[in-house]
């Protein structure tokens, strides 16, 4: 990562934090309009309308209500409800979409116990639909709380997935930790802005922990001790990986590919229709502002397309 886009990249961390930036950008129509290039509205119907029209095509997907860090029981009660209450949209609709969501938002910041309890509800909602979900992962802070939330949700309710990010120096350790419950676990190389005593700071480095983990859990999944996705667009990775898993003679059933709404949707397609199992991860809601900003920081050159739609 040259010095101007490591840059680039820092400064837009820090604005995801910001919570004035945040106010301001969500009111201003030219946001709205860029924004869409990464989801397509705010609304759950908004995004299993999109879910819709990628499974016609081939393409699966999984939803998630942005918002993170949101701390009290009545809002943990109110994002538990709206998670089951999704779930029966999407087996009303007959999708095969699954639905991923944020320990932050079901009462992790209170209590793993409290987080446990709330999202094996949904757990179970999802169960008894034959669907399943996934946990996805915070910043570094919450790793170890997020780990022990899923070795008990996993004990219960066997069809539950873990995001882990490959730019940890810890990953690798936290994968074996997890091996002996033949984990589900969607690879991501990380964005969030983490200090260099926690994870990598170049780029290279942490492309080369996210093959190796990628490795480890392709060889387990050809013994079925372990369900690997790979959530990135580097198409490098997922060519070279996605060689791996082919050359282990493994199925589609035993492997998948995670993208982005409105990133490399041609290749989503050309995987797709090359046997590969794709699914298309779809945010919605109206706190969007962090995420977009991690969005952008993940590609800064994506910082021309706000530009471009300020004045379109």
């Amino acid at each position: 990562m040259n010095l101007n886009v490591s840059i680039a990249r820092n400064a837009l961390l820090r604005a995801s934090k910001s919570q004035w930036l945040a106010s301001q950008m969500t009111q201003r129509a030219f946001a709205r309009r860029a924004v869409k290039r990464f989801m397509p509205g705010e609304s759950l119907g908004d995004a299993l309308g999109a879910a819709s029209t990628l499974e016609k095509g081939g393409i699966g997907s999984l939803v998630t209500r942005l918002g993170e860090t949101l701390t009290g029981e009545s809002n943990t009660d109110e994002v538990r409800d709206h998670y089951i209450s999704a779930l029966g949209e999407i087996q009303r609709k007959g999708l095969s979409t699954v639905i991923s969501i944020k320990p932050t938002q079901l009462g992790l910041d209170t209590s793993v116990a409290e987080c446990v309890r709330q999202t094996s509800a949904i757990a179970a909602a999802a169960e008894s639909r034959g669907s399943f979900i996934w946990v996805d992962m915070e910043d570094s802070s919450y790793v170890d709380r997020t780990l022990d939330l899923y070795e008990q949700l996993k004990s219960r309710f066997p069809k539950t997935g873990l995001a882990m990010q490959a730019y940890l120096y810890r990953t690798p350790k936290d994968v074996e930790r997890l091996m002996p419950l033949k984990p589900i676990i969607r690879l991501v190389k990380g964005a969030y802005a983490e200090p260099a005593a926690v994870a990598f700071p170049a780029k290279k480095d942490t492309d080369a922990q996210y093959v190796a983990v990628g490795e480890t859990l392709l060889n387990a999944a050809r013994e079925g001790n372990a369900l690997p996705i790979f959530g990135t667009h580097d198409m490098n990775i997922v060519h070279r990986l996605v060689g791996r898993a082919k050359s282990l003679g493994l199925t589609k059933e035993q492997y998948e590919v995670h993208m982005l709404y409105g990133i490399r949707s041609a290749e989503q397609r050309s995987l797709a229709s090359d046997g590969v199992g794709v699914r298309c991860l779809i945010s919605y809601g109206s706190n969007w502002f962090p995420w977009y900003m991690r969005r952008l920081a993940e590609r800064p050159a994506n910082v021309w397309f706000v530009v471009k739609s300020t004045f379109s």
